[in-house]
């Protein structure tokens, strides 16, 4: 750090303007800043902790009932490889299927050429009458 006492020119001049700025309230805050930073950072855990069930797992007593709703490429609807003619008989089907109490797992494999629409239609129906064991499958023969 140096201090300017004074300037080696004529008495009569008129004093310059530092043009250095003062850094060390900006060092100091800055210290502060990262001092205060260091406290406040939370203690890091390298392990979390988890409370898992211990011993071995049930068995399954019975295998899941699964009901499979495809949707042909023109928007033909089959259950269980059977032509479902209309939509109340589909409707009747899921609303049976939403009222058991432990539900079959019911999966939609829409043909990859089918439009839109007819699979939407499907997954609302079977939202509106509240099943939920319902998921997407994949169809390597169907498409």
């Amino acid at each position: 750090m140096s201090m300017n006492v004074g300037s080696s020119g004529p008495a009569n001049a008129d004093p310059q303007p530092m043009m250095e700025m003062n850094m060390t309230p900006l060092i100091d805050v800055m210290l502060v800043l990262i001092i205060m930073l260091i406290i406040t950072i939370p203690k890091q855990n390298h392990s979390v902790n988890l409370n898992l069930p211990v011993g071995k797992p049930p068995e399954m007593v019975t295998p899941p009932v699964i009901v499979t709703i495809d949707v042909d490429f023109d928007g033909t609807i089959l259950w269980d490889n059977v032509i479902v003619p209309n939509r109340a008989e589909l409707e009747a089907k899921l609303s049976n299927v939403a009222a058991m109490a432990d539900q079959p797992e019911v999966h939609l494999r829409p043909n990859k050429l089918v439009s839109y629409k007819y699979v939407a239609g499907v997954m609302a129906t079977a939202q509106r009458l509240r099943v939920t064991k319902i998921g997407m499958v994949g169809n390597e023969q169907f498409q």
